[in-house]
């Protein structure tokens, strides 16, 4: 498979050197000479003026192994409930980034909730928008995409405990990348309080707690799903610790504080 972007010239440049260049102010929001190991990273995914500073300042708190995992939400409902991209290559204006099959085919062998499925990928912008950062961050390194649309609990930590498995046990270092925004289309003083109690369980390192939380105070934190997989998966890797780098809201960049979206980056380690 050979994907082509779905949201280049949308969701961030379409230019090689415009990206290029966007990607570097996103990754200045951090300051140099403070990045660190971590087991697994949560990033927003919109629109890079919109979220691309909490991205970037979280991207560059970090030193990312060079294969990676790739947890996102299934925004179009498009095919399988949890979705490997197995094979191939996603292409960005700035290159090829290629699917580690290897790391891939051993999750799906272990797995029985996972499937290969290239239609939940087709269309999907919450993986692809990481892209770029890995790519400027790091030039060469393969990973693996996977759609996360499962609702039910015990099927989602399942995952994690498979992912964690197979990630132990691969060889070589595995980073996991949770792409998801926090509340949706709600005033910025509620988007805030709702935010902070879904992020309080990923602090605690406690995925049951935040599924819990984010289903019984209907927050519409879209990565939820990914996020109790990428959490459970981390805590078995051994991650003791989590902190939030940078918290913000689509309204600092639009002016529209009535109805904005939510963008928090933490770090798991």
């Amino acid at each position: 498979m050979s994907r082509e972007p779905a949201v280049a010239g949308q969701f961030y440049p379409g230019d090689p050197d415009a990206l290029r260049r966007e990607v570097g102010r996103c990754l200045a929001a951090m300051p140099p000479g403070q990045a660190g190991a971590a087991t697994a990273i949560l990033v927003p995914h919109a629109g890079f003026i919109y979220s691309g500073a909490v991205a970037g300042a979280t991207f560059a708190s970090v030193i990312l192994p060079r294969v990676v995992v790739i947890l996102c939400p299934n925004h179009t409902g498009q095919g399988e409930t949890i979705a490997v991209a197995d094979h191939g290559v996603w292409r960005t204006p700035l290159g090829p980034a290629t699917i580690n099959e290897a790391l891939a085919g051993r999750l799906l062998a272990k797995s029985t909730e996972a499937r290969a499925d290239e239609r939940a990928h087709l269309r999907e912008h919450a993986a692809e928008v990481q892209l770029p950062f890995l790519q400027v961050m790091l030039g060469e390194f393969s990973f693996v995409p996977i759609c996360v649309g499962a609702g039910r609990l015990p099927v989602l930590t399942r995952l994690g405990s498979d992912l964690a498995a197979v990630m132990g046990s691969f060889g070589e270092p595995v980073g996991i990348i949770i792409s998801s925004d926090m509340s949706h289309y709600i005033p910025a003083p509620a988007a805030r309080a709702n935010d902070m109690m879904a992020i309080e369980p990923i602090l605690a390192l406690e995925p049951e707690r935040l599924f819990n939380v984010v289903r019984e105070h209907d927050i519409s934190m879209c990565g939820v799903f990914p996020a109790v997989v990428g959490l459970t998966a981390a805590r078995l890797l051994g991650a003791s610790r989590a902190r939030m780098i940078a918290y913000a809201n689509s309204g600092d960049t639009s002016g529209d504080f009535d109805r904005v979206v939510g963008y928090a980056g933490l770090i798991i380690s």
